[in-house]
C-alpha cells in the first residue's frame, strides 16, 4: 500500500500502543509524501516502526486509526469485515427480531457506532430497510462509497438481500469545517426508500432522516425510554426537551395520569403530536407545549409534576465551553429539585461528550444541594449496547443520565 506517512515524536507512541485511537498533532515530528483532509496514512514510531493506518486531517486530532496493523491494506475487505463484526455484536444481541410480548419487530438501531466499532469517525443508523450513513470526517466521507457497498454486501451475506435497501448520507452538518460541510451533498448512495414507521419496542415512530437531527431520530435513549415506562403508572409527567416525543410515548404507555411534551420547536412539537396519534389515536393525556424549557420550569407551579425528564441538547461540544455548559446543568436541574412534587422521580441527562460523568454529577449534586430536599439515586444510566464504547477510548461514552426520587 503505497500512501503517505508521518513519523512521531520519541516516547509518543505509548497512546496508540494502548490502542487509542487519537493521534494527536503535537505527537507528530515529520512527514513523507503529500497530505491532505481524508487521505490514508501510515503511522511510524519515531525509529520508523510501523504502528498502523488512518485518516488524517488537518486538525488536532490528526490521525483516526483505522487499523493497528502497521501495514495492512484499507480495501473493500478490510470495510467488509469490520461491518460484518458490528452487524454480528447487534445480531448476537438480539436487536434484529421480533419480540414476543409485543409480536412486533426491533428494527431501528445503531449499527456503527464510531469508535466503539473500531470505525473512527463513522455513523451507520438502521431504520426497518434503510441505512443511513453519518460521516464525521473527511476520510469517512471519501469513503462512502465503498463503505455502502459493503455495508449491502455484509447484510446479504448474514441477513439476506431483502433486509435493507437503501443506503442514505447525511453528512452535511457533520463535516468538520464549514467548506467540508458546503461541499458535501446529502443523498441515496444506493436505492431509495420512503419513510415509514419503525418499531421500537413495540411503540412506532416515523424517522426522518431527510430533514431530521442526527440521522434522523435518537437510538441512544432507547433503554432509558423502557426505564421511563417502569415509573409512569399514575404519575403527572414533564417531558422537557421532548423533541419528538419517545419519553412521552412510552410514559403514555405506561400508563401515566398526564403526560405533558414540552419544547421550544414547533417542528418538535408537531412530529411529536403525530407520533401519538400513530400509537394513540387522539389523546386526552396528553399535551403539548411549545415553549423554552428553562421559562417554562420557572413559571410553573409548585409540585405541577410527580415525574419530570430533563434531556437537553448537547450544552458541550468541547471543553471550551464546559465552564458555560456545567452552568446550565446545575440551573435547569435546580429548577427541577425546586418544583418537582414530594416524591417524585426526576431523570435527567446529559449528552455532551465533553462533559465526563464526574462532572455531571457534581453539577446535580450542587443543584440538589441548593434545593434543600433529601435526593437518593435510583439508576446511573448511559448508552445502550448498540452505542459500545472501546476499553480504550473512554471518550465514547459520551451520554450519562441519573434517576433520582425527590422527597
Amino acid at each position: 500500500m503505497d500512501i503517505s506517512s508521518v513519523r512521531l515524536l520519541p516516547r509518543k507512541e505509548e497512546s496508540l500502543l494502548r490502542f487509542h485511537p487519537w493521534l494527536f498533532s503535537r505527537a507528530i515530528a515529520s512527514t513523507d509524501g503529500e497530505l491532505y483532509d481524508g487521505c490514508l496514512v501510515r503511522v511510524e514510531s519515531h525509529r520508523g516502526e510501523p504502528l498502523g493506518v488512518g485518516h488524517y486531517a488537518e486538525a488536532s486530532i490528526a490521525v483516526r486509526m483505522l487499523s493497528f496493523i502497521g501495514n495492512e491494506e484499507i480495501e473493500p475487505q478490510f470495510w467488509q469485515a469490520r461491518l460484518a463484526a458490528a452487524l454480528q455484536l447487534r445480531l448476537a444481541c438480539g436487536l434484529l427480531r421480533v419480540d414476543p410480548e409485543v409480536g412486533s419487530p426491533n428494527n431501528v438501531y445503531r449499527l456503527v457506532h464510531g469508535e466503539g466499532d473500531q470505525l473512527p469517525g463513522l455513523i451507520i443508523d438502521v431504520y426497518g430497510d434503510t441505512a443511513v450513513m453519518q460521516a464525521h470526517s473527511m476520510g469517512m466521507h471519501y469513503a462512502r462509497e465503498v463503505i455502502a457497498q459493503a455495508l449491502m454486501q455484509v447484510y446479504q451475506d448474514l441477513c439476506g438481500p431483502e433486509v435493507i435497501r437503501a443506503v442514505y448520507y447525511k453528512s452535511q452538518g457533520t463535516l468538520p469545517t464549514r467548506e467540508q460541510r458546503e461541499m458535501c451533498d446529502d443523498g441515496f448512495l444506493i436505492g431509495h426508500t420512503e419513510a415509514t414507521p419503525v418499531w421500537e419496542n413495540g411503540i412506532k415512530f416515523m424517522p426522518d432522516w431527510l430533514r431530521g437531527q442526527k440521522t434522523g431520530f435518537f437510538v441512544d435513549q432507547r433503554d432509558n425510554r423502557a426505564l421511563v415506562e417502569q415509573y409512569a403508572r399514575g404519575r403527572r409527567l414533564l417531558n422537557a426537551f421532548c423533541y419528538t416525543g419517545g419519553f412521552s410515548l412510552y410514559a403514555l404507555r405506561g400508563g401515566a395520569e398526564r403526560v405533558d411534551s414540552l419544547d421550544s420547536s414547533t417542528k418538535a412539537m408537531y412530529l411529536t403530536e403525530e407520533h401519538v396519534k400513530l400509537n394513540f389515536g387522539q389523546c386526552h393525556r396528553h399535551r403539548s407545549i411549545t415553549q423554552d424549557a428553562f421559562a417554562y420550569l420557572d413559571e410553573m407551579p409548585q409540585g405541577e409534576y410527580d415525574m419530570i425528564i430533563l434531556d437537553p441538547p448537547a450544552f458541550a461540544k468541547h471543553r471550551k465551553v464546559l465552564r458555560n455548559a456545567l452552568i446550565g446543568y446545575r440551573r435547569i436541574n435546580a429548577q427541577a429539585f425546586n418544583k418537582i412534587a414530594p416524591g417524585g422521580i426526576l431523570f435527567t441527562f446529559s449528552c455532551s461528550q465533553a462533559v465526563s460523568r464526574e462532572e455531571f454529577r457534581l453539577a446535580v449534586f450542587t443543584a440538589a444541594a441548593a434545593s434543600g430536599r433529601h435526593v437518593r439515586i435510583l439508576h446511573q444510566l448511559t448508552q445502550p449496547i448498540d452505542h459500545p464504547v472501546s476499553i480504550y477510548h473512554p471518550e465514547g461514552e459520551y451520554l450519562k443520565g441519573l434517576v433520582l426520587q425527590v422527597e
